[in-house]
């Protein structure tokens, strides 16, 4: 029995290798429309119109073509029901056996700033989802090539069933996973469009949350040994490893936590950070000299730690940090000299950001029972024109300057999240505990470890002082100088405790915790 193949494909990378072995090794007769028709033709290889074998025109500007009971019926009919196979030979209708389809770029189209709401409803594939899931509901019969990459392994299974009908199936899970994330991508985009009323403020926020994401690399383990994980989604369209082992579940977590950190600041910059927290972060004329002082506020936090800079990394800080051990160190480039350096120490990693983060790593999801938690991402500038001085002393420029900064790191700082700061570094971080207090203390030890002085520092907290203990013990430190939201219902006596020791309170009113 004569077997056919039906090829109708937008991306034709590797086509016509194939369709040359499915003609002249299998046998296949090819059926095909438009452009992959033509493509096929160019190259001496038969085939035949879809339009030919219908004895139905192409119309409505090809919306309508592959929409015929000669090709539906080919790919749905049951080859083991005899009253399938009989209406089919009533109504000259062959059966296909093989299909290969990938679909019009939808994402990349409606990804593009200019593009049209016409343009994007053009593309929207109607016929190739169609013949696909035809295809894939019937794949004990019929093969089915939704991605190019598995052209080989079918050509590899003819000629072996049992393979082929291993193989099949596979094949028809990835079809599924396909039109699912397509329309998932076409639903995403018309919600985008579409004003909906009921949604009020929120409306980035999805009505329905709806996540295809492909499987980009199967991880040893996640956060511990015992525990199985896997990475999705387009993590490495936005970094490229240079070098090192492959990346572990706690470095993929610590350096998004590193680059949205770096991502708050213009100046050459420095920022150490350990499970996720900034233990040390400068700004200076240099890298160098903002990674002298962000490297005193904790010497030991470097140790197995992340290390990121916003600058290229050359060969005279590299030369520095090669000296410790780090896990990870991510910069926007590494000069020659600088890879050379490090290319010494084969296990460290390091990574480099590509251009521009996504849309939509500006927002945030977590897993919670029975469901997940979506926000947007803490990412709302902060004017300093918006902040209010509510204490007797005005701030001078230079505090003015250290609370910009340390404002800027606190947010990034586990909660309950105390940062003493100086101008434009850190000094003391104190992250994750119970009370503000307790974290304050953790600063005022880690600075007092380092052999800073925090007498004339500021200190931010990234929620309001509930009591006057937490602004005092700032105090007694060195403080002269407090950022924070405000709003607490003993704000006053916050107030007064700081007018008492001379201190500068500013309220921003804005939290920023982070849990």
């Amino acid at each position: 029995m004569q077997k056919n193949a039906l090829l109708s494909v937008s991306d034709k990378s590797g086509l016509v290798p194939f369709a040359k072995a499915l003609v002249e090794q299998h046998g296949y007769r090819l059926l095909s429309t438009g452009g992959t028709a033509k493509l096929l033709e160019t190259e001496g290889i038969p085939v035949t119109e879809v339009s030919d074998y219908t004895g139905f025109p192409e119309m409505m500007e090809g919306r309508v073509k592959t929409l015929h009971p000669k090709i539906h019926g080919g790919l749905l009919a049951r080859r083991d029901k005899a009253d399938h196979m009989a209406a089919a030979a009533e109504h000259g209708i062959d059966m296909i056996d093989l299909v290969v389809v990938n679909l019009y770029p939808f994402e990349e189209t409606v990804a593009k700033p200019d593009v049209t709401f016409e343009l994007a409803i053009e593309n929207i594939d109607i016929g190739g989802p169609s013949m696909l899931r035809s295809a894939a509901k019937n794949h004990a019969s019929v093969s089915v090539i939704v991605d190019a990459s598995d052209y080989d392994r079918v050509l590899a299974a003819m000629g072996d069933d049992a393979a082929l009908t291993t193989l099949r199936r596979e094949l028809a899970l990835k079809v599924f996973q396909r039109t699912s994330a397509y329309d998932g991508a076409i639903a995403k985009y018309l919600e985008g469009q579409v004003n909906e009323p009921n949604l009020g403020d929120i409306s980035g926020i999805p009505s329905k949350l709806d996540i295809q994401l492909p499987q980009v690399q199967s991880l040893r383990y996640g956060e511990n040994p015992h525990q199985k994980a896997a990475l999705y989604g387009s993590f490495f369209d936005c970094f490229e490893q240079l070098q090192g082992k492959e990346l572990s579940y706690n470095n993929i977590i610590d350096i998004t936590a590193a680059t949205y950190l770096i991502g708050e600041f213009q100046k050459p910059t420095v920022a150490i950070l350990k499970h996720t927290n900034p233990c040390g972060v400068a700004s200076a004329d240099t890298l160098v000299e903002a990674w002298e002082q962000a490297y005193v506020t904790d010497q030991q936090a470097p140790f197995g730690g992340i290390i990121v800079v916003n600058q290229t990394m050359d060969a005279d800080l590299a030369a520095i940090i090669a000296k410790i051990f780090c896990e990870v160190i991510i910069a926007p480039d590494f000069t020659p000299a600088a890879l050379e350096i490090f290319g010494k120490k084969k296990n460290l990693r390091l990574m480099t950001v590509k251009g521009t983060l996504p849309a939509d790593s500006l927002q945030e999801m977590r897993s919670v029972v029975g469901g997940v938690l979506i926000q947007d991402r803490d990412t709302m500038p902060d004017r300093p024109s918006d902040w209010k001085i509510v204490s007797k002393r005005q701030p001078s420029p230079e505090e003015m300057r250290a609370m910009v900064f340390g404002w800027n790191v606190v947010k990034h700082v586990k909660s309950n999240a105390i940062v003493y700061a100086g101008c434009e570094r850190t000094l003391g971080v104190g992250a994750g505990q119970m009370s503000r207090v307790d974290s304050s203390k953790i600063a005022v030890w880690k600075a007092g470890e380092a052999g800073l002085d925090l007498a004339g520092s500021v200190v931010a907290s990234d929620a309001f002082f509930p009591f006057a203990d937490g602004l005092i013990a700032a105090a007694e430190a060195g403080a002269k100088a407090a950022i924070q939201p405000g709003g607490s219902v003993r704000d006053d006596e916050v107030i007064a405790a700081a007018d008492e020791r001379d201190m500068v309170m500013v309220f921003t009113g804005k939290r920023h915790f982070k849990h």
